[in-house]
């Protein structure tokens, strides 16, 4: 199954639904309306000159024309390169050039980017603006005039490239993993299967399209699902418009859910129509888990995934956190849920080999949720896979019931004075404390232990903390050892585009001019 027959299955079920709406009051697209401009799109970029399944860039916030384009690369028979807003220049041009890319649609509030993006990645061919003619460059509309609204589509082909996922970028230059058609139908029969749904979805697409709120939009258009656009994760803006558009499915990062909780009118607004709220980057702490129950309903639901296996490696479903007041069960809230029928997983050592059950390893999972490779990078794909598994730098252990707990990246655990100290684990010890709004937690020089722990810590506003009540706090949950021997407070810690916290960028400044051996 295509990408572009989810929208042609909504269009066919409920033409006259809103397919697209502009959370701002901005308009919107009807299911007919969508599926007759993505072929007008389809039919100019072909005539304009498109390679067989030519890699195709998407460069914006949020925005109903950024998804048009994408039906129209869809349609086309193109794959979908969705730029991370948030990368520098050199990054994106390094993705663009690495993968090949053709054509490059943009958004307006970018275009002061695009001749130094351009220079990167002199594949480019075709440059087209989203939302106004800029220079030379047509505006979206002004290309679909140029288009028939009939288009003949590519058949289906299961092995045929689809989206060309930028990783994270948090370790280095994004590298551009292969989704095939049968890589995203695998992540959509599988969020069926997870996630039902009895009404007329409604999803809230808050956090970054071109990341994981993206992927959970294109499944819910079969349905015929409406898609509502921020264009960017205001929380006082996502709390108001649950409310006015009943939204029913949201995806957030933790980060972003901590500062919903943590504004002055979280509880002013009704959230009744929300069916699944879905956080995933990292676990959220169990305290704001708790919180968030409160406030949103029994709705909050957890995934596990990445660039290279997209989204759904694991489940935290809604009934496995209705377990407060529980110890037996509430331990699971620190998990990631259990392994879905999308992969299979296990946990292996250095060598790639299983560890006992119960023991700390590796996460590596195969299947067809599984990326093929990166795209023209063969030593990287090598380097991430052994013997058909892929291998995850997840450091994490199962439970006796299959319940995985995800204890660390493995860039970043701490090795101070011969003790590994996961990083994870002081972080939630940290997040207890009641003024804290984020931290992150990484190991910093030091001539005695090598490694010493360092928490920096971002408050919630209005709010005032001291290190040596954290330092006491981590003490008491976690240990002497195991707790910040620093902390620091950060008005701000870097984040990406998906709201995860950029650890690098934070060990790098206390590491400039030192090698770290890890």
């Amino acid at each position: 199954m295509r990408l572009i027959d989810y929208l042609d299955a909504g269009a066919q079920r409920a033409p006259d639904r809103p397919a697209l709406v502009d959370a701002d009051g901005g308009g919107g697209v009807s299911y007919a309306e969508a599926a007759t401009l993505s072929r007008q799109i389809a039919s100019a970029m072909a005539a304009t000159g498109l390679s067989d399944n030519a890699p195709v860039a998407v460069y914006s916030p949020n925005d109903l024309r950024a998804f048009m384009a994408v039906f129209g690369i869809f349609r086309a028979g193109a794959a979908w390169v969705p730029l991370n807003a948030r990368n520098v220049v050199e990054e994106n041009g390094h993705l663009l050039d690495r993968t090949g890319c053709e054509w490059l649609f943009y958004h307006s509030s970018f275009a002061n980017k695009i001749a130094g993006l351009l220079k990167h990645a002199p594949g480019i061919h075709h440059a087209v603006c989203l939302d106004r003619v800029e220079g030379e460059h047509a505006s979206l509309d002004e290309l679909a005039t140029r288009g028939a609204s009939e288009f003949s589509d590519r058949p289906d082909d299961p092995d045929r490239l689809a989206i060309v996922f930028s990783s994270s970028g948090t370790t280095g230059k994004p590298k551009g993993c292969a989704w095939t058609n049968r890589t995203c139908e695998t992540y959509g029969r599988t969020q069926w299967q997870y996630m039902p749904t009895k009404t007329p979805p409604v999803h809230l697409v808050a956090a970054p399209m071109t990341h994981a709120a993206g992927a959970v939009a294109w499944p819910l258009m079969q349905a015929a699902g409406t898609q509502v656009i921020l264009a960017r994760p205001d929380p006082l803006a996502i709390l108001q418009a649950i409310e006015r558009h009943r939204v029913t499915h949201l995806f957030l990062p933790p980060t972003v859910i901590y500062m919903l909780l943590a504004h002055p009118r979280v509880r002013e607004f009704d959230y009744a129509s929300l069916e699944y709220f879905i956080y995933a980057a990292a676990p959220m702490s169990v305290d704001k888990l708790k919180e968030a129950l409160e406030i949103f309903g029994p709705v909050m639901m957890q995934v596990y995934g990445q660039a290279e296996v997209p989204m759904y490696m694991a489940i935290l479903p809604p009934a496995d956190h209705l377990a407060i007041g529980d110890p037996t069960r509430e331990k699971r809230l620190w998990s990631c849920g259990r392994p879905t029928t999308a992969v299979e997983l296990r946990l292996v050592d250095e060598d790639a080999k299983p560890v006992t059950a119960g023991e700390t390893g590796e996460v590596a999972v195969r299947g067809d949720l599984v990326m093929v490779g990166y795209v023209n990078d063969p030593d990287a794909t090598e380097t991430a896979s052994r013997d058909g598994w892929h291998l995850t730098g997840d450091i994490g252990y199962q439970d006796e019931d299959g319940y995985l707990y995800l204890v660390d990246r493995k860039k970043d655990m701490i090795i101070s004075g011969g003790f590994n100290i996961y990083s994870t684990e002081v972080e939630k010890a940290v997040l207890g404390h009641p003024a804290v709004q984020d931290c992150a937690v990484v190991g910093v020089p030091d001539e005695k232990w090598g490694e010493a722990v360092k928490a920096v810590v971002e408050l919630k506003p209005h709010q005032h903390a001291n290190p040596e009540d954290i330092i006491a706090l981590c003490k008491e949950r976690i240990g002497s050892v195991k707790a910040p021997k620093s902390v620091e407070f950060w008005d701000e810690l870097p984040r990406s585009n998906t709201g995860k916290v950029l650890k690098r960028k934070i060990r790098d400044r206390f590491w400039q001019g030192r090698a770290r051996t890890i």
